[in-house]
């Protein structure tokens, strides 16, 4: 390991031979960090948390720290990332709640940019950008390849779609569905994320499709209900519209409208 001498490492944390910690950080009891990572200064990495491989934290990042939460009786509880993820300065990742699940969870390949918040237990997917300052209250999900602008803020018990994009300082109060663009405060559908759907190799046929099944939920006069049953009948021919009409059935605050 390359430690700095002034960093602080509890005995009964386990690091991977290659990881490197910077000066004056402090690694608490149960943590366990795997190997290609790498620690920034002044950063304090508290446990139970378990960070997979290749990971980069910069310096001044809080992780695993309890959980903002006034129900929280010290429990135990983890935070768990996956692989790859990059971790800029000041970014504060809270573990979980005992009546939350106990778990809050990062997945692999995601880039959350300086002074994130990341409250107790949320899900966070894959491929995942958090522009500065962005802000995920308690129990959260953001599904993979989903970009949040920044100071964008999401409250608590919303779920945000597969490769929906908020713009920066969007307020979500509500469910954004998958392939959905939101901006505003309180945030409303702007249309679809077809750039970033082209970014990712997405044919004209399939972005074709999820315009289509947008229309039909936002712009046709529907009700809820009523649109359902015609994405129903979309989602027979499109795999992006079955996963839409998915996420609106595990829908729990109302979508945004």
């Amino acid at each position: 390991m390359k430690v700095h001498p002034t960093a602080i490492i509890d005995p009964r944390a386990q690091l991977a031979e290659d990881v490197s910690v910077g000066a004056y950080s402090v690694i608490g009891a149960e943590v366990e960090i795997d190997a290609g990572c790498s620690v920034g200064t002044h950063t304090t990495i508290e446990g139970p948390t378990r960070i997979g491989r290749d990971n980069q934290i910069g310096s001044h990042a809080a992780l695993g720290g309890d959980p903002q939460d006034k129900k929280y009786a010290g429990e135990r509880t983890e935070l768990v990332i996956g692989r790859g993820n990059t971790i800029r300065e000041f970014v504060t990742l809270n573990r979980g709640t005992g009546e939350g699940g106990g778990v809050t969870r990062i997945g692999n390949d995601n880039w959350i940019m300086a002074y994130v918040h990341i409250a107790h237990d949320c899900t966070i997917g894959d491929h995942i950008v958090l522009a500065n300052n962005a802000t995920l209250a308690g129990h959260v999900e953001i599904g993979d390849h989903v970009v949040l602008g920044g100071f964008a803020g999401v409250h608590q018990f919303c779920k945000v779609g597969a490769h929906a994009f908020a713009a920066m300082y969007a307020a979500i109060n509500r469910d954004v569905p998958p392939f959905v663009y939101a901006a505003g405060q309180f945030a409303v559908p702007r249309g679809v994320n077809a750039e970033g759907l082209k970014r990712r190799g997405f044919s004209l046929e399939r972005i074709a499709a999820i315009k289509r099944a947008y229309r039909t939920l936002y712009m046709s006069g529907k009700t809820l209900g009523q649109a359902r049953i015609e994405l129903a009948e979309q989602a027979r021919d499109s795999e992006d519209v079955r996963a839409l009409v998915e996420f609106i059935d595990r829908s729990e605050r109302a979508l945004v409208r």
